[in-house]
């Protein structure tokens, strides 16, 4: 028997009277055992580290009229707030699939869940991508109820480590499964000026993509290895220079977050799931089925716009939502986050 006594590990402290780092935001990182603190962070409209607030959670599952014995998909698992809240309207009758494509926060999500009560026998987790839907569905038969938020987590953003945001110094990585495909650094290493140009443009509607392509491409062509955040989020500064000073600070913000947005949707295939997810989601319905999908930027938007009214046209869908429901001016108080969020619906025919 080893009688050596383990010598206790510190935790690393932090300069100031308050961690700043996502790593060190120890307290934020622990809900369970400081919700004290994880509560005054949300009642100051902020996002707690590595979590993520659910949007439109009222607004969902008053169209999703979910009732116990049904079986649903929570299409896009995340922190699983929204499964949570589909699981308590179950009331343990039925089942819930839900899947998501990103390796590193599902099987937190999954413990999570399991640890409230919530196991095998009433919910399902795959990690897969919601294009393979119909790999569910021949389990599960035609669904009740489904939901597909597409929005990124704010545990992905704020984690630096994923590179989803300019505020930080991060690898620029974007991938929703690190494991899978190439990182944006390594798509920006091959790309062309018209290539960078027309994604900016068509993924983003970026009004200053031609000049912001030239000088990364030009970059890349001297050499330079653009494989951080701060890099790009640099290279987009110097060249808005152009912008009156008192107008530049709030252009290059919005700038960087259309052209990272854009950087992501591309190197994850953003629209090419959600157009093949929509094709499929039709036969993935049982007859009345309910479909809800909570999007965040018009690409989005007018996929699953066109896709609904395509198939309600076509008769497949017996009714669809009229006009996008947007999160109450209450909610975007509370939750900046929650200001670009665009819920539409369907009912199955």
């Amino acid at each position: 028997m080893d009688n050596q006594e383990q010598k206790h590990q510190r935790r690393v402290r932090y300069k100031g009277t308050h961690p700043k780092a996502f790593n060190e935001k120890y307290k934020e990182l622990q809900p369970e055992k400081y919700a004290d603190t994880v509560a005054k962070v949300i009642q100051k409209g902020s996002t707690p580290a590595g979590m993520h607030r659910s949007i439109c959670v009222r607004e969902i599952l008053d169209f999703l009229q979910i009732t116990p014995g049904q079986v649903g998909l929570d299409a896009t698992l995340g922190y699983g707030g929204h499964t949570l809240e589909m699981l308590k309207c179950l009331d343990s009758k039925g089942h819930l699939y839900a899947i998501d494509v990103d390796a590193i926060e599902l099987p937190r999500t999954r413990e999570r869940l399991e640890r409230l009560g919530y196991g095998p026998e009433i919910l399902t987790i795959r990690q897969m991508n919601f294009s393979s839907i119909n790999q569910v569905v021949s389990e599960s038969g035609p669904l009740n109820f489904i939901l597909a938020d597409l929005g990124v987590s704010s545990m992905q953003i704020d984690n630096p480590d994923r590179g989803f945001s300019f505020k930080i110094e991060g690898p620029l990585d974007l991938r929703l499964n690190p494991k899978k495909g190439i990182s944006a650094a390594e798509r920006l290493k091959t790309i062309s000026q018209y290539e960078l140009e027309g994604m900016l443009i068509e993924n983003s509607d970026e009004p200053h993509a031609s000049i912001i392509a030239s000088a990364v491409v030009s970059e890349i062509r001297k050499g330079t290895d653009i494989s951080t955040t701060t890099q790009l989020q640099q290279i987009i500064k110097d060249v808005l220079k152009f912008i009156p000073e008192k107008n530049r600070k709030d252009e290059v913000k919005k700038t960087c977050q259309r052209c990272f947005q854009a950087l992501r949707i591309d190197v994850n295939n953003e629209f090419g799931v959600l157009y093949e997810f929509l094709e499929k989601l039709p036969s993935a319905l049982a007859e009345g089925g309910r479909v809800a999908i909570l999007s965040f930027h018009s690409g989005e938007d007018r996929l699953v716009k066109k896709s609904f009214q395509h198939f309600y046209r076509a008769g497949v869908y017996s009714e669809i939502a009229p006009d996008p429901i947007k999160p109450s001016a209450e909610e975007c108080n509370t939750n900046s986050r929650a200001r670009s969020a665009k819920l539409r619906w369907a009912v199955k025919a």
